[in-house]
């Protein structure tokens, strides 16, 4: 089904693995339409329950957009591919389902910004971050600027964007920007450790969750606690919540079935 991706499904959990192991798993057109396409089955399919993005081979996760497509793009087509990407990543962003970063080696540039879009982060002990933009004339084009602030503050953000520094996986996490290192043979596995553990409970309370964060993130303020406590009250509508509660009451298992 995809040139430049491979996808696989097994206890609910679906894996997309950017495919270019040659190129360092590099952004070009074609991954990004397959990105999005991939992640479209993430929304639609009801057996997947959440995802993870990763890289093929040990080297990278992605190591950055594909530069030679850069080339003589005008102002107008070079907003253009920001918007696409965009577009892509906030879907990633906001996806009801949870998607995860596994990252191995190096996520640099648009691969930064891919797993930043990610709702968390894992990474390889041998991962490395950057935003090196500032060093072809560029800046994040793919909200890099916007989440990356978001994620380790302003003034962290600023230097390390400023400078086009790389950082390693150590750095990463006291920053903020990973929530776990594990060594490079047991990052999948412990991605799908943690994702196991979430499919358990329950879909509509995990959607709400995203959103109410994604919202707090990006538009603090009493409107962010406004749409918490409508979210709130909508979960006391679902069999979801009837379930849950009485599960606490009988001291058993709760089973949620996302109503």
């Amino acid at each position: 089904m995809y040139t430049t991706l491979l996808t696989d499904l097994t206890d609910h959990i679906f894996t997309i693995t950017i495919n270019r192991p040659d190129k360092l798993n590099a952004i070009n057109r074609t991954v990004m339409s397959e990105l999005d396409a991939a992640i479209g089955e993430v929304y639609s399919n009801p057996e997947i329950k959440s995802a993870i993005i990763t890289g093929s081979g040990a080297k990278a996760f992605v190591a950055g957009a594909d530069i030679s497509e850069f080339l003589g793009l005008s102002r107008e087509e070079g907003q253009a591919l920001s918007a696409k990407g965009h577009g892509i990543f906030l879907r990633i962003e906001n996806s009801p389902k949870p998607i995860v970063a596994a990252v191995n080696g190096f996520a640099l540039g648009g691969g930064c910004e891919l797993a930043m879009a990610c709702h968390f982060r894992l990474c390889s002990d041998n991962a490395r971050f950057g935003q090196p933009e500032v060093n072809l004339g560029l800046i994040p084009g793919y909200g890099g600027t916007q989440r990356l602030t978001a994620l380790i503050g302003r003034s962290k953000a600023l230097e390390w964007m400023l400078t086009g520094a790389m950082i390693d996986a150590q750095q990463a996490l006291h920053l903020g920007l990973v929530n776990y290192v594990t060594p490079a043979g047991e990052l999948l596995t412990r991605t799908r450790e943690l994702l196991a553990a979430i499919g358990d409970k329950a879909p509509i309370a995990i959607a709400r969750i995203i959103e109410c964060v994604n919202k707090a993130a990006y538009e603090p303020g009493i409107n962010s606690f406004v749409r918490e406590q409508a979210a709130f009250g909508e979960c006391f509508a679902t069999e979801d919540m009837k379930e849950g509660a009485t599960a606490f009451l009988e001291k058993r298992k709760a089973h949620f079935k996302g109503k």
